[in-house]
């Protein structure tokens, strides 16, 4: 039996402080996005963005990921990059200084305009991530995400590097590497050339304000339930008529901050 390790795809982690390729073997583009995550599980990349279309993208070299495994800042014989709250409270803090010295691996070659390259915190108190942010992220040139940890990250440090902090929603996770995984995701996709067909990004939940109409396929009739009959009719006026009056029956029965919005921007664009 073998003792030699399994590499599972993976670069073996070897103690550098600059930022770790994930994809070396794969085509390197000069105009190709790119995502680089500071994290203290490196391991966890590219995880389900190596899959399906995404997986697909960055092994043709559409865009780049790298990781910063955070542990290799850390202070002492431990390596320790947290520690106990000013002023008392339960958990651990990540070190300004830590983080610091982290971030600014992680920056080496990037702009600095953050319009460009924007410098993220994954944070339940961030601002709520859409389909609006992640076409911001996708026209610049790349982005570095901050996973955090424990009860979160020194204040100082995200004021010192003026970092944008976005969350995913009304909930706690343990870490940021799946929100990370998530934004990457959304963002990735629609980057140029990752789905092959642009209208697939233009007719999807949220690209109008609105949710997604109900989509259906074969076979014409199952379990009793038959595709809605305009969908058969091949009457394309119909059928964008019909998509679009789902679309607005699902918003306002199941997101009335969505519909409230969308009738906003029809009353202002009756005003203009």
């Amino acid at each position: 039996m073998s003792d030699k390790p399994k590499s599972h795809g993976r670069l073996k982690i070897a103690p550098t402080l600059t930022p770790r390729a994930l994809m070396d073997e794969r085509p390197r583009l000069a105009s190709a996005w790119e995502a680089r995550v500071i994290t203290l599980f490196p391991n966890a990349f590219p995880g389900v963005l190596g899959e399906s279309l995404t997986g697909r993208a960055l092994d043709e070299g559409l865009w780049r990921l790298e990781t910063v495994e955070l542990r290799q800042f850390g202070e002492g014989k431990h390596r320790n990059v947290d520690d106990t709250p000013a002023g008392g409270g339960a958990g651990m803090v990540l070190r300004a200084d830590v983080l610091a010295s982290a971030i600014d691996a992680a920056s080496a070659g990037e702009p600095t305009d953050r319009a460009r390259w924007p410098l993220v915190y994954l944070s339940p108190r961030g601002a709520r991530f859409d389909q609006a942010m992640a076409r911001r992220f996708a026209a610049g040139d790349g982005i570095t995400l901050i996973c955090g940890r424990f009860e979160g990250v020194d204040e100082r440090v995200l004021e010192e590097y003026d970092i944008e902090e976005v969350s995913l929603g009304d909930f706690v996770l343990t870490g940021g590497e799946i929100a990370a995984q998530a934004l990457l995701d959304a963002t990735v996709r629609l980057l140029p050339g990752v789905l092959g067909n642009a209208a697939s990004t233009e007719d999807e939940s949220f690209s109008h304000g609105l949710l997604e109409h109900p989509q259906y396929t074969r076979p014409a009739e199952w379990r009793g339930r038959a595709i809605p009959p305009v969908l058969m009719s091949g009457h394309h006026g119909e059928i964008e008529r019909w998509r679009r009056d789902q679309s607005e029956r699902i918003t306002r029965a199941r997101r009335p901050d969505l519909w409230a919005a969308h009738l906003a921007r029809l009353a202002k664009q009756d005003k203009a």
